[in-house]
Parts: structure tokens; C-alpha cells; sequence
């Protein structure tokens, strides 16, 4: 019997690493994972020695072919790889693109000329647009609409305004705020160049691909990778600038849902085992976060709340007080009811996340 082989694109970054530990665990399937840098993460390779890895440059596709010659072709890949830091793709959004648009990736996968292999492929949960401001194109709609309502109400047509409002509510997204718990198939108006380019890779793969599972993740956080990685880890840094008990300012007005990267994991393998179970077809667009709608301020008192530290150095901010040279969506909370239904996965709580997380970390 033909043993299934699996290759992890990005296998270096924090999913891939803890991706990676699972499937080495699991035992059943040949593991590979590509990385950009010149050599592969050491520490890595010594934890899990039974990993194949290839150096890949994605954006020229430059080391895939080695990947084939070597390792063949994959019954599943799961691409990992992408340049996530919004502020960099904001300053490089020629990079942002040929790195997220997987373009050589999918030409190396349709070159082997079937449908053999499912790509499942980590999107993001900025592919939303839910500004109400100025940079928000139908929220400008809105405001010329409103301006258009002021004028005929001091041209003396009260009577008039009066049969309208009723009818159309023309306003109310002005007044009532922004949506939250976006579901799968409502639009997408990414605010900045990084939903952009994960919003062009998806139309890229669904129009490309025969087989593929596209998954919007939320912020992923959890305990430490086998090989750290660079980029500073949402709960660590908390309890970080926590500990040192002065006071730390965080934002009360933008709202995700976290998910703990186990359960991202789940979601993955689950994926993985019922296409190599089954090989049937896979079209599926999934949201996968946490089941909790939080702040970064709710974030960070939780936080607190599991180290006991005193909300009284935990000071609540508007995301506007601050530049950060980039838009950032200020609600991209998600329904996740699909993914539970689809896969019967329930992700854990952000408070249950956080203990499971800074308890990891007093582990090792």
C-alpha cells in the first residue's frame, strides 16, 4: 500500500513548526516542509529528525522542482507561507503579492497533471472590511446619502424625509456601528495590501485548484515553537509587559477571535486524514477562530486575570490614539458555526488558551 505523504510549504514559521510536531506524533505519513531561509531551523530537525526539508523561494517558485524529484508528489500540501505582517506588505506590496498569491506553488501542483493532491491553504480574517470611516467606500456612499437627507430636510421638505427614512433607512450603518461575526460567504473589502493579497490568493486557488480547503484564520496564539520563531507571540508579550508592572496601554475598539493554535492543528489534520481516507473532492471555504469575540484589552485582562496581575496597569485606548502606518480592520470577529458543523471541532475558550498557554511556557 502507497504510503501518503504530506508537505507542509512555510513549515519553519509558528503553524508550520506546531503542524509539523503533529504529524511527525501521528506517525502515519511522510512529512516534508520547505523554508526560505538558506538553512533549515536546527532545533527543528533534531526534534523531529524524521522530516525532509527544501529550501523554496515561493515567489519564483525556484526549489520545488527538487521537492518532486525527491520527495514526489504530495497527497497534501498546507501552505503555511506568507509575508503576515500588514506593515510590511503596506511598504512592499509587490513582495506582499508574489509571496501570497501562490502562483508558482499552484503551477508546481498542476504540472503533475491530476487531482491527487489537496492543497489546504491558511488565509486570514482580514479579508474583511467593516470600516466606519472614511477610508470605507460604501461608508462614503452612506455619508453623501446623509448629506443628500440634511439638504432636503433645510429645503423645508420635512414631509418628505419622514416617508423616506422609514422605508430605507438610509443611515442606520452610520449610527448602529460595525457588523460583527462574519460568516463565510459575506463580502470581502480588505482595509489593507495584506487582506488584499490573502483575498487575491484565494480567488487565485478557487479558480486554479481542484481541490482545495481555504481557512480564514484568526490571530493564533499558543505556546512556543520548537525553534523560536523572531516574531514576538500575542500571549507571551502580554505577560511580559505585564509582569513588569507598569502601566501598558492596549486597544479597546478593534475585535478578533483568537484561536489556540491546537486547535488549529485539529482543524488541519482532521482535514488531511478524511481526504486521505476518502480522496473525495474538497471545495470548502471554512472561518476558523476561537469561539470569543475579544479586544486587545480583553485580551490582555485575561491575561491578568490567570498571572493575577492588577487591571489597574492595564490603561484601555482607542485604536485611533495610535498610527501605526497601516489600516487595520476594527471588527473581524467570525461565525464559526460551518467549521463546528463541517468538522464537529470545537475550539477551546481564549481564557482556557491562555492558561493552556502560559502553562506551556512554564514547562519548558
Amino acid at each position: 500500500m502507497e504510503r501518503k505523504s504530506v508537505l507542509v510549504v512555510g513549515g519553519s514559521g509558528y503553524l508550520g513548526q506546531h503542524l509539523l510536531a503533529a504529524l511527525a506524533a501521528g506517525g502515519e505519513v511522510d512529512v516534508a516542509f520547505t523554508h526560505h531561509r538558506d538553512t533549515a531551523p536546527q532545533p527543528l530537525l533534531h526534534a523531529l529528525p524524521g522530516l525532509r526539508a527544501f529550501r523554496v523561494d515561493l515567489r519564483s517558485g525556484d526549489g520545488l522542482r527538487a521537492v518532486s524529484d525527491s520527495f514526489g508528489q504530495p497527497h497534501v500540501i498546507v501552505n503555511c507561507a506568507a509575508i503576515s505582517v500588514p506593515r510590511q506588505c503596506e511598504t512592499d506590496p509587490a513582495a506582499a503579492m508574489a509571496t501570497n498569491v501562490p502562483s508558482s506553488l499552484v503551477t508546481w501542483l498542476l504540472s503533475f497533471g491530476n487531482d491527487n493532491t489537496l492543497l489546504i491553504h491558511l488565509s486570514t480574517d482580514q479579508a474583511r472590511d467593516n470600516r466606519g470611516s472614511y477610508e470605507n467606500p460604501e461608508f462614503i456612499g452612506y455619508l453623501l446619502i446623509y448629506a443628500f437627507v440634511v439638504y432636503i430636510v433645510t429645503s423645508k421638505c420635512r414631509k418628505f424625509l419622514l416617508l423616506i427614512l422609514p422605508s430605507h433607512s438610509l443611515v442606520v450603518p452610520v449610527y448602529e456601528g460595525v457588523k460583527s461575526f462574519y460568516k463565510e460567504d459575506d463580502e470581502t473589502l480588505p482595509v489593507n495590501m495584506y487582506g488584499k493579497s490573502k483575498v487575491a490568493a484565494e480567488k487565485f486557488i478557487i479558480e486554479q485548484c481542484s481541490n482545495y480547503a481555504i481557512l480564514r484564520s484568526s490571530i493564533i496564539y499558543g505556546p512556543q515553537t520548537i525553534s523560536p520563531v523572531a516574531k514576538s507571540l500575542p500571549i507571551q508579550w502580554m505577560d511580559n509587559v505585564l509582569s513588569q508592572g507598569q502601566q501598558v496601554q492596549f486597544f479597546n475598539d478593534e475585535f478578533r477571535c483568537p484561536v489556540y493554535v491546537k486547535d488549529m492543528v485539529d482543524v488541519v489534520l482532521s482535514l488531511t486524514k478524511s481526504w486521505l481516507a476518502d480522496g473525495k473532492a474538497v471545495q470548502v471555504l471554512l472561518n476558523v477562530g476561537g469561539p470569543d469575540r475579544v479586544s486587545r484589552l480583553q485580551m490582555a485582562e485575561s491575561v491578568a486575570d490567570v498571572r493575577g496581575y492588577s487591571h489597574s496597569i492595564i490603561k484601555s485606548v482607542s485604536a485611533s490614539s495610535v498610527d501605526r502606518g497601516v489600516a487595520s480592520p476594527p471588527d473581524i470577529s467570525m461565525d464559526i458555526t460551518k467549521l463546528t458543523q463541517m468538522l464537529g471541532i470545537k475550539p477551546i475558550s481564549f481564557q482556557d488558551g491562555v492558561r493552556a498557554t502560559l502553562a506551556a511556557e512554564a514547562s519548558t
